[in-house]
């Protein structure tokens, strides 16, 4: 299994040299140079499966037993979700008005990027204790990733991160998730800017191929394979979970929902899709709709500015994994990727070509909520169930409670409603709190603030070579790494 770019302007590599990359050196994303393809026989020995050994027969698809043997893979998913409060990693709610929601927040965060950052950062330990080598993570954060990245790495020798987050645009428990973590390998900076603000001094310090090579800077976004590879199993045990049989041939369909910013997750659900799981697949946005418009009329053209809305972390203009979207839908055609997105990335608007548009509509359904539409679902959910949804999660439930289905369908939750309290007030619901984000507002707190008119990029620099200078003191090397970068929300 080797990893090609999207724009097909780079040698292909293996997982290891994937894992440790952003964006391919010609600017496109890794992808795997084929899709495996499972028949009947493989799906029916599948759907007994537990959602870990799930995720551990879907990574050994992708990666070689030769760079990760079998059982070592196995053990590497064993602790990654060693940690999740649920007995199942995930959990299937069964709500009134065929209305299924597939909890992926049971995570140390409460939020599905703890699914596929735990593993990923297992992959990444792995292979760096192998080698005695060291990297240094950056991370721009809106939200989620920020504190789903610090738990996958925390305390571990040979990784530092440095996470970027917005002063006062996260929700408080989102910045005291960060913020509370002391440990000598994270390194949290507090920016009085947004979140494009924040995001120039990383785009700044990836464009600096020689600093970049240098000192072994890397993403956790979904950028990253790894991350796009775990998420695969979400599709596989929500199909296996909402499938009323696998005797009936040809195989059901189910309707699958998925709350969409940057992209990543309904790109690993097209995947499964090729992988030959049958599955409709929706993507669901705030009022930031570019998807939407993508799906609907093939405008892949930027708004006048990001929106502020109650599903903040789906609050984002450029949904960079649609690059990979299209290059499965193009028939892994790099050359016409390559002229789309350049194409993009200079005026910023891109009209799809008929058929890869016409493709692209069959592929997916899709769906924009306001926030008045969010509010609504919540309400709606909360007093038929007695269930809070998050705010993102409301998005998947507001297509369900406006679209007739005739086949099963599930609804992907991305986060605990515990971590917007605001959103549950402003709908008129009693947030319920756990105890261990009550514990975050009496522990200590530690981050770096970024004052306005100072260079947060040479700030970033400083910490990022002091750093690596005391690796290297204490007897350490630095992985050779891709010239690769990204950002992450």
């Amino acid at each position: 299994m080797e990893y090609v770019s999207t724009r097909g302007g780079t040698r292909a590599v293996d997982f290891e040299g994937a894992l440790f990359s952003g964006y391919a050196p010609d600017g496109g994303l890794f992808m795997p140079q084929r899709i495996p393809s499972l028949g009947r026989d493989t799906l029916q020995s599948w759907s007994s499966l537990s959602y870990p050994e799930l995720v551990k027969e879907l990574c050994s698809l992708f990666i070689p037993a030769k760079q990760v043997p079998r059982n070592a893979l196995d053990e590497l998913i064993d602790r990654a979700f060693s940690r999740f409060r649920h007995k199942n990693v995930v959990h299937l709610s069964r709500l009134k008005d065929g209305l299924n929601v597939l909890e992926l927040w049971h995570g140390v965060t409460y939020a599905f990027k703890d699914l596929s950052l735990s593993c990923t950062g297992q992959f990444l330990q792995y292979f760096l204790e192998k080698k005695k080598k060291h990297v240094n993570i950056l991370v721009g954060t809106s939200g989620d990733t920020g504190s789903s990245a610090i738990e996958s790495v925390r305390g571990q020798k040979n990784v530092d991160i440095f996470v970027l987050l917005p002063k006062g645009l996260c929700t408080q428990i989102q910045e005291l998730q960060m913020t509370t973590v002391i440990e000598d390998n994270v390194h949290v900076f507090a920016a009085h800017g947004n979140s494009d603000e924040i995001d120039e001094p990383i785009k700044e310090l990836f464009a600096d191929v020689d600093f970049a090579g240098k000192y072994n800077l890397m993403s956790l976004n979904s950028v990253n394979w790894s991350r796009i590879m775990v998420q695969i199993a979400h599709y596989f045990y929500a199909y296996f979970q909402c499938t009323p049989s696998l005797d009936m041939n040809p195989l059901p369909m189910v309707e699958i929902v998925v709350p969409t910013g940057g992209g990543g997750n309904i790109t690993a659900g097209c995947i499964a899709q090729k992988m030959g799981l049958p599955i409709r697949l929706v993507t669901v946005v705030n009022s930031n709709d570019i998807i939407h418009r993508t799906v609907q009329n093939g405008d892949f053209s930027l708004a006048e500015s990001v929106k502020a809305t109650l599903a903040s972390a789906m609050d984002i203009q450029e949904p960079y994994n649609v690059e990979r979207i299209l290059w499965l839908l193009s028939g892994s055609d790099s050359r016409l990727i390559k002229t789309l997105m350049e194409q993009f990335n200079i005026s910023k608007r891109l009209k799809l070509p008929e058929d890869l548009h016409r493709k692209l509509s069959e592929t997916l359904g899709s769906c924009s909520a306001s926030d008045q539409d969010i509010v609504g679902a919540m309400w709606r959910c909360w007093e038929e169930n007695q269930y809070l949804l998050c705010p993102h999660s409301a998005v998947a439930a507001h297509y369900h409670y406006s679209q007739p289905h005739s086949i099963p369908r599930c609804c992907l939750a991305p986060a605990s409603a515990a971590k917007f309290q605001d959103a549950l007030l402003r709908a008129g619901l009693v947030p319920q709190i756990p105890p261990e984000i009550t514990a975050l507002t009496a522990m200590e707190t530690r981050s770096t603030p970024l004052e306005r008119g100072q260079d947060w990029a040479q700030v970033l620099r400083g910490q990022i070579e002091a750093v690596t200078q005391q690796w290297g003191a204490q007897g350490g090397q630095c992985a050779p790494q891709s010239r690769g970068g990204s950002l992450s929300r």
